[in-house]
Parts: structure tokens; C-alpha cells; sequence
């Protein structure tokens, strides 16, 4: 006979195992993750840099982003697991007047969404958060005391403990070949273990998500693009309680990772495809730019055996597509989060809980991150990508 779940989620990143959560605390405990990798966490969540932060230039985001913040803060309380969420804060750093004008219009639209703990800064407030940064051109900043990082692998690994231990089940080396329709909808899946009844169907494969929605003749908007992280060697001349630090010119940014530093830039010569590998030409490219803003990084050494690579699921405009696929009945899409997976997990959980259960999230209009955004020509628009 074969196997049958109420629920079964395709991909058992830190996504998909929000929502495994969600829905078994909310009393879905008949949840199957399939998890195609032998162990979590390979995909892109294993590799996130795990920056969480409300400076957004768009009310949804932001929304998001508070109720994520909230969450990670008591996430012990409610997984009995660590989320590693270290306060530290993020410190834009503007050296024009347009980033500047920029920061004060997002200023404005954090005050208004209730966010009490971010500030403007003057470029002597600037340089008294972070004093190594090169100051003839700083203009001014932002920093917001509760952005900061999480470890996304002990949040994933939460999220899905509990809800293990409320009922859900997890299969890893498992792959999804194909989604089963009837005349009501979705029936089931097929996997590389055989099939799985089921009439709800969860889509939290990350960037392998388009593939996914294909198996039900759905086209998806969502491309996997290469970012690269470099971790350096331990370097004693900036505190490990910094923030991270976001050089609006060029947009490289960097926290504290251990007893070194994390460096992070996103190459704009970078093209979609399924790039997993490291190169190594990245490291001359994004020394360059740590350099330009931090002199003293010049003494940073940096192994490029310890770099790694991972993938972004990039839309159209930068936003996730959440919700349920009309033309296919039970079939729901939690997608494309464009770099902010780990940071608005707790949120995506939530909604996308919700509207398999009830039809509809208090948290946010969840209708405005539907599919049908882009062949109706909604889309959103945001600037603060990382």
C-alpha cells in the first residue's frame, strides 16, 4: 500500500522545516518532508551567511522581518533549541547623497512599520560603531540594534526536531519525480521510494524550486544564482561583538565568523545557472573591495580552501512567491526568497501554515507575493538585496 501524508513538503531547508513546524503545532501533525539530500541543510541553508535584519526599503519586508526577529529571540523557548542569534546590528555605511537620501526614506517607512531600534547616523557616529572604516567619504549611516545573525543550521535543525517530536516525519535521500493530479487536484507525489498519497503539496525546494513546479506543469519565475562567502583567518584588530557592516558604495559586507571575519560581495558579472564551486579569482575581486573600506584588512589572511559558494533563488523582483497554485488545487509554493530564506523563515512558516489551514494570514496580504503578480505585472520592487 502506499504510503499517504495530509501535507508533504518538498525540501527540508530551513523553509520547509518552518513549515513542517508550523503546521504541526498548529495541529497538522500528518506533515512528510522529503529531503533529497542524505543530510539537511546542503542546500542553500548550510551556506547562508545567516544575516537577519528589518532595514528594508518596503513594508512587507520589513513586517516579515519583525515578526522573524521576534521569533528567533524566543526561539529556544518554543523549540528547546538554540537559534544563535547574536544582536549585533547591521551599519549601512553611505558615501553618496543618493544612498544617504535612501537611508533616510527607509528611516522614515522603519518608524512608521514600529521599529524602535533603528537610528540615523552621522559619519561620527559611524565611525565610532565601526572606527577601522576608511572616513574621508562616509556621509552618514543606519544601524538597527536587533538586526544581527542567526546560525541557520541550529535553526533549522529546531524547526524540525519539534516538529518531529509533534508528529511530522522527515525522509532524507529522497527525491521527488513527479506530482500526481486528478480531477480534484493534487493526489499525490512520486519519489525515488515510490509514491506518497497526499492532496497537499508544499514547494520549499530552494533553487531547485522551478524544476519542482514543473513536475505540475507550473512555470516558475525562479533562477538559482552563485554567491560566494570568503571567511579569513583570525583577525584580533576588530571586535567579534561588531556589527555587520554594509559598504552601500560597493556593496561588500562583513561580520565577525569565529575568531576571523566573514567577507561577502555580490558579483554583478555573476550569470544564473547551477554554479555551486568556489572560484578562486572571487577572492582578488572582493579583497579589493574590503581593503578600499577597512585599510587595515590589508593584513587579512585568507584561506581559499575554507571558502564555499551557495545559491540564492532569485525572482523577477526580489521577492518570494508564497501561496496556492490556482490552476492546480493543493498545490502551494513557498519560493524564491532572493537571499532572505533564513532571515524570514519564521514568517514564510507561518504564512504559508496558515493559508493551507484557514485560506488566508493574518501576518501580512500574502496575496501580494502570489504567482499571479507577475503575469498580472504587480510586481514589488526592493532595493535593500544583499
Amino acid at each position: 500500500m502506499a504510503e499517504a501524508a495530509d501535507v508533504v513538503i518538498v525540501g527540508g531547508g530551513i523553509v520547509g522545516s518552518s513549515i513542517a513546524y508550523r503546521l504541526a503545532e498548529a495541529g497538522c501533525t500528518d506533515v512528510l518532508v522529503l529531503e533529497r539530500e542524505p543530510h539537511q541543510g546542503r542546500g542553500s541553508t548550510g551556506k547562508s551567511m545567516g544575516g537577519v535584519r528589518a532595514q528594508f526599503s518596503t513594508e512587507i519586508n520589513i513586517r516579515l522581518s519583525l515578526y522573524s526577529l521576534d521569533f528567533f529571540a524566543r526561539f529556544e523557548e518554543a523549540t528547546g533549541c538554540p537559534a544563535g542569534y547574536r544582536r549585533q546590528g547591521y551599519l549601512f555605511v553611505a558615501s553618496s547623497e543618493e544612498h544617504l537620501a535612501y537611508l533616510q526614506n527607509n528611516y522614515q517607512l522603519l518608524v512608521a512599520c514600529g521599529v524602535h531600534s533603528a537610528e540615523l547616523l552621522s559619519p561620527a557616529d559611524v565611525l565610532r560603531i565601526m572606527p577601522h572604516l576608511r572616513a574621508d567619504d562616509i556621509l552618514g549611516g543606519s544601524f538597527c540594534s536587533t538586526d544581527g545573525f542567526v546560525d541557520p543550521y541550529s535553526v533549522m535543525t529546531g524547526f524540525t526536531l519539534r516538529a518531529v517530536e509533534m508528529g511530522a516525519r522527515l525522509q532524507k535521500g529522497v527525491e521527488v519525480t513527479g506530482i500526481l493530479e486528478d480531477a480534484r487536484g493534487v493526489a499525490g507525489v512520486e519519489t525515488t521510494r515510490g509514491r506518497v498519497a497526499t492532496r497537499t503539496v508544499v514547494n520549499a525546494a530552494g533553487p531547485w524550486a522551478a524544476q519542482v513546479a514543473a513536475l505540475a506543469g507550473v512555470e516558475l519565475p525562479v533562477e538559482p544564482l552563485r554567491r560566494m562567502l570568503v571567511p579569513t583567518e583570525p583577525f584580533p584588530l576588530i571586535s567579534h561583538e561588531a556589527p555587520m557592516v554594509v559598504d552601500m558604495g560597493t556593496g561588500f559586507h562583513f561580520r565577525p565568523e569565529g575568531r576571523g571575519m566573514l567577507l561577502a560581495w555580490n558579483d554583478p558579472e555573476e550569470t544564473p545557472g547551477f554554479k555551486t564551486s568556489f572560484d578562486p579569482e572571487f577572492i582578488e575581486k572582493i579583497l579589493l573591495r574590503a581593503v578600499e573600506r577597512v585599510p587595515c584588512f590589508d593584513a587579512l589572511e585568507v584561506n581559499p580552501k575554507r571558502a564555499w559558494a551557495g545559491l540564492y533563488e532569485m525572482t523577477p523582483d526580489h521577492y518570494p512567491i508564497l501561496g496556492p497554485v490556482p490552476q492546480v488545487a493543493g498545490l502551494y509554493l513557498a519560493n524564491g526568497f532572493s537571499g532572505h530564506g533564513v532571515m524570514h523563515s519564521p514568517a514564510t512558516g507561518k504564512i504559508v501554515a496558515d493559508l493551507i489551514l484557514h485560506g488566508h494570514s493574518d501576518l501580512i496580504d500574502a496575496g501580494a507575493l502570489t504567482l499571479a503578480r507577475f503575469a498580472e505585472g504587480r510586481l514589488l520592487h526592493e532595493t535593500a538585496v544583499l
